[in-house]
């Protein structure tokens, strides 16, 4: 009996240690110093010095002129009528291309958001300086959430990346932001006498180190997120559209909290207004307070982003779509266009259309996941490095500089808008760090001929890009996948054409490797990645 009772308590003793080291194993942290976050302080010092130089000069040289730069999210190339979208009609965006410069073949350095607006700001690819994800405010804390969010929590397309489990500690979470050693182009702009602002999204750094007004811009005005209620919810003249997908019921639930609340100069406000109009109105009272001395405007909309949120009055034009989630979509798209229309007006009233350069463009293409836009005749959308993903609608104007009505065929990048505004600007770069954007105005002006780029990169991860002259390479080298399709016959990318042109495909790859020998190895992981079917293929991509 005594014997029985032994063997059954050491049983129990088994099993109690067995359940207390699952448990342990469950939840242990999974945070690591393998992404701890460190900033080159020689370069910082560099930064400073080049800074502290411009600023020495700035009353030297001529003055510039204002520079406005406008980026839409998300928002498809065929979605604007300019590039033949025939659902909505966006006369504003257009005219932008119509009184000065249409690039057909315009290049987002990602097709995500947050990397391509790190890119455009600095002049570089985004890639050189760790900044090559998506960044994150928060990862799975233990094995046990993890495998919750892998195996329980339905997170539709989107799947938790198999591989390493360790993931930043909070300390390197709160580093994720544009890196204190790049110049970027409020920094550069403001050092040489202008008057810096941003309005709307921001997404590049959440905490203080990174949030705008210690990045260099004077005046803010919008949110830190990705995404941010448009109008309350419960707003009567509002119609509301929600997406029954995992990100979009996160977006929903975020409302305005955290980084997602509206702010004026780093202080939480509360907004009630339409937040695409308040943008403009925004723009529009910095230009008329400025006018008389050069400004930097970054115009950052977050439309269509969702959430998809409308004015009703904008959604009652088109009471001829019977597909709610495109008539809310367009709606969106319509509004944006008018916002964009009051600060071209602005600027007309003022007299000040010839002394401000504009530049347009798209984040990256149309968000396909949302079911409202396809992007087509483009292949696939957001998060790919199709057409659909990086191939972006682009404009430039300038009155009285650049002739109007000009379509420029050749690639170009938004990492060229830092490089042409600078130039435009008559400021000089510094010599420390490669900037692979261009100035473009003397290419659209036919000064100089042939292509401003020999060729285009992209990368995130395992998924990797090159465009050189018509052909494009694609591959996904988790998975040995290689694409090569050649544009100038097949834009819509049907047709794979590595097996016909093997010396080409490896000759491709091989400039794609050298390249990638000049990046930095990224400042933190990526966390999802993506299945989309398109054309009957199934792809993968990392966020």
């Amino acid at each position: 009996m005594l014997r029985t009772m032994k063997k059954g308590t050491v049983f129990r003793l088994v099993l109690l240690f067995a359940a207390a080291g699952l448990i342990i194993y469950l939840l242990f942290p999974l945070s690591s110093k393998k992404y701890r976050i460190t900033f080159d302080q020689d370069k910082i010092d560099g930064k400073k010095r080049f800074l502290d130089s411009v600023a020495g000069k700035k009353n030297t040289r001529e003055r510039g002129p204002n520079i406005l730069i406008i980026t839409a999210d998300d928002l498809g190339k065929t979605d604007i009528s300019l590039y033949g979208g025939e659902q909505v009609d966006t006369p504003h965006m257009d005219s932008i291309g119509e009184e000065g410069v249409t690039f057909t073949e315009a290049y987002a350095t990602s097709p995500i958001c947050s990397p391509s607006r790190a890119g455009l700001l600095t002049g570089r690819y985004q890639q050189r300086f760790g900044f090559e994800y998506q960044p994150r405010d928060r990862y799975p804390k233990n094995l046990l959430e993890r495998l919750i969010y892998t195996y329980v929590v339905d997170l539709g397309d989107m799947f938790i990346t198999e591989g390493d489990h360790r993931y930043p500690r909070q300390r390197d979470i709160d580093l994720q932001g544009l890196p204190p050693s790049e110049i970027n182009l409020a920094e550069l702009l403001g050092s040489g006498g202008y008057n810096t602002a941003i309005m709307g999204k921001w997404h590049l750094g959440y905490t203080d180190p990174f949030i705008p007004n210690n990045a260099g811009f004077d005046y803010q005005y919008g949110f830190y997120e990705a995404f941010s209620l448009y109008a309350p919810v419960d707003d009567p003249d509002i119609v509301n559209y929600r997406h029954d997908y995992f990100a979009n019921k996160y977006i929903w639930r975020q409302e305005r909290k955290g980084p997602c609340a509206i702010q004026k100069n780093n202080e939480v406000i509360e907004e009630k207004e339409y937040l695409t109009f308040r943008i403009a109105e925004e723009v529009d009272e910095y230009i008329r307070t400025n006018r008389d001395e050069p400004f930097f405007i970054y115009a950052s909309f977050n439309a269509p982003h969702t959430p998809f949120q409308v004015p009703r009055e904008y959604y009652n034009r088109f009471d001829h779509l019977g597909d709610e989630n495109k008539r809310v979509y367009y709606a969106m798209i319509s509004a944006l266009d008018d916002a964009i229309g009051t600060i071209l007006e602005t600027l007309r009233s003022l007299g000040l259309e010839e002394d401000t350069l504009i530049l347009f463009a798209s984040d990256n293409g149309g968000a396909t996941y949302t079911g409202a836009t396809d992007n087509a005749p483009l292949k696939g959308g957001k998060f790919t490095n199709f057409e659909g993903g990086i191939n972006i609608p682009c404009m430039i104007r300038w009155k009285g500089q650049l002739a109007p009505g000009v379509e420029y065929k050749f690639p170009v990048s938004l990492t060229d808008f830092f490089v042409t505004a600078v130039s435009a600007a008559g400021i000089p770069l510094p010599e420390d760090r490669v900037y692979d954007g261009v100035d473009l105005l003397p290419f659209v002006r036919g000064e100089i001929s042939g292509a401003p780029h020999r060729a285009l990169y992209w990368r995130s991860g395992f998924n990797k890009a090159i465009r050189m002259n018509r052909l494009k390479l694609i591959l996904d080298t988790e998975r040995g996948t290689t694409i090569l399709y050649d544009l100038l016959s097949d834009k819509t990318e049907k047709q794979n054409v590595a097996d016909q042109y093997p010396v080409i495909t490896e000759k491709l790859k091989d400039k794609l490797r050298q390249w990638e020998h000049e990046l930095r190895y990224p400042l933190w992981p990526h966390l999802m990645d993506y299945r989309f079917i398109i054309d009957g293929e199934e792809y993968i991509f990392a966020l």
